[in-house]
């Protein structure tokens, strides 16, 4: 919510589900805490568009005629924009705990700019809404706990999930808070219950130097556990995780890699937003996550 009232990308969606955050020091207040916030927001940055980029790519190989998974969604806004970009799926999914689901739904209850476009984008039948679910013909909410796919699968195919549909599952920072043997299970049903799928998944990596082991301390401070945290220790290992639970191909790149890859006249816009010297924990921040993504693919798209 922040980097978006600061003008980092525009989400006008967000609004309605996080509060306003309060305002920040000036910067010689608290130089310190102002350059690791600044490096945060970047990386939110530089994840949200390199996300986004992948998902539109896949949406346009399939010219849209395909449906969207996405795991954890939390208050996730994507949804709206895609239909604001006319890039809405077959069908779009979210799926998250029922008591983050309940709140999510009661927020599109009560706000028109949230429920007019599920309205807008419905046909058919009555829309389908309750405390811990939502369904209208474009749009699904799902609560549901992922460490159990066959509860995950029930429920989505009560919701219309279509197998035979080409199939794209979106994980930011989902996986690693399961264990190896839970998120071996949700990524192996997800390779064997589709034909033709992908999967994005973004979270830690390089999490056994100096820097990841300070990142872990500070979480655990917080009763924060990242129960999967083995599998982030190399692009190499969040790449062998997806080929060993049945995707064909995979790929695995840091943050840093994303960063320079982003259109440069935008990332000199946002670098001028909050300028600093100090680019060292930026990049150290950046070289600690990475976007992972792999497919399963029976009709060569």
């Amino acid at each position: 919510r922040f980097a978006v009232s600061v003008g980092y990308w525009k989400d006008p969606y967000i609004q309605y589900f996080v509060r306003q955050a309060k305002e920040r020091k000036a910067p010689e207040i608290n130089r310190g805490k102002l350059e690791q916030d600044w490096g945060h927001l970047t990386c939110y940055y530089a994840r949200v568009h390199g996300v986004s980029y992948l998902i539109k790519a896949f949406l346009e190989r399939t010219e849209c005629n395909c449906q969207i998974v996405n795991l954890g969604a939390g208050m996730d806004t994507l949804f709206w924009r895609l239909k604001d970009e006319n890039l809405l799926p077959r069908k779009y999914f979210e799926v998250d705990f029922p008591m983050i689901v309940a709140r999510k739904i009661h927020n599109i209850k009560s706000k028109p700019p949230l429920s007019k476009p599920i309205m807008e984008s419905h046909s058919g039948d009555s829309l389908l809404i309750d405390s811990h679910s939502l369904d209208s013909s474009r749009y699904s909410i799902v609560g549901a706990d992922l460490r159990f796919s066959s509860d995950l699968e029930e429920k989505l195919k009560k919701h219309s999930l279509d197998v035979h549909l080409p199939t794209l599952l979106v994980a930011e920072c989902v996986l690693v808070y399961m264990t190896p043997q839970q998120s071996a299970s949700l990524l192996k049903w997800a390779a064997s219950t589709f034909p033709v799928a992908m999967v994005i998944n973004y979270e830690q990596v390089n999490m056994r130097d100096r820097f990841g082991q300070i990142m872990i301390e500070n979480l655990q401070r917080r009763q924060c556990n990242l129960a999967g945290v083995e599998l982030c220790t190399s692009l190499e290992s969040q790449k062998e995780r997806l080929l060993e639970n049945g995707w064909e191909n995979a790929r695995a790149i840091d943050m840093m890699k994303v960063y320079s890859f982003l259109p440069q006249a935008d990332v000199k816009r946002i670098e001028a937003l909050e300028f600093l010297d100090e680019k060292e924990l930026f990049e150290q921040l950046m070289q600690h996550y990475c976007i992972c993504w792999a497919s399963k693919d029976s009709s060569n798209l």
